[in-house]
């Protein structure tokens, strides 16, 4: 890049601890031509969630204490929306329609009531990683940045999480997600796959019971359970 090209470690807005388990499943070359086209579009185009926000799902989420990953897609592309989480949108911000169906499972599964709002801190304080296979958007401009190297971020995130010695449940849900299940191969975790919550894919995620059978694996591993009524931080 010419000099004056605006720059960005992504490693080191990493959180430590996450950027020892991944270095040895990325490739350096690769993650370099991600931040520099990341930074990039960061000085040149509204992009979401906010820089500072890039890696919540990490930061609130160490490696160590995560017990259940769930994959998203694609951040939220308007405005107020994303913050680095999965699914999960501000306190305050609406609703958006694949929550809404998360939040309706959740109350069928284990009884919860809808809640309040749609941040989801406190799942992922509990040790939920919220997150999503491509990290950026262009505002009103979903898809905009998959192939740009995020892709094999996240994937080497779901590599270091398989290597752990303690069981992980991954929630993969829709056919995106689902094709993750590959780089899990280690016996000790525990897939659960369903179609996507969204309100255009009419089946294959009300009635998967995901929050009680992703305990359930918890449970039988002899793991501390997700408070699921527990989501706004």
């Amino acid at each position: 890049m010419p000099d004056d090209a605006p720059t960005l470690d992504l490693l080191a807005l990493l959180p430590a601890d996450w950027r020892a388990v991944l270095t040895p499943h990325l490739d350096p070359a690769r993650t370099a031509a991600l931040a520099d086209f990341v930074a990039r579009e960061y000085a040149t185009a509204t992009v979401f969630p906010p820089v500072e926000d890039l890696f919540s799902a990490y930061r609130l989420c160490p490696p160590g204490g995560c017990r259940v990953l769930i994959l998203g897609q694609d951040p939220y592309h308007r405005a107020g929306q994303a913050h680095g989480l999965s699914f999960s949108v501000r306190q305050g911000v609406t609703v958006p329609p694949s929550l809404r169906n998360v939040f309706k499972e959740l109350g069928e599964d284990l009884g919860v009531p809808k809640p309040r709002s749609g941040n989801l801190d406190g799942w992922a304080a509990q040790g939920v990683l919220l997150l999503n296979s491509v990290l950026t958007v262009r505002q009103g401009t979903p898809g905009s940045h998959a192939n740009a190297g995020w892709e094999e971020f996240t994937d080497a995130t779901i590599r270091a999480l398989d290597a752990l010695d303690t069981r992980v449940v991954f929630l993969l849900w829709g056919g995106y997600a689902r094709k993750k299940a590959a780089l899990v191969t280690n016996p000790r975790h525990v897939v659960l796959e369903a179609g996507h919550p969204s309100p255009m894919n009419p089946r294959g995620f009300l009635g998967s019971r995901p929050f009680s059978a992703a305990n359930k694996a918890l449970a039988d591993a002899g793991l501390p359970t997700i408070d699921w009524e527990r989501s706004a931080g």
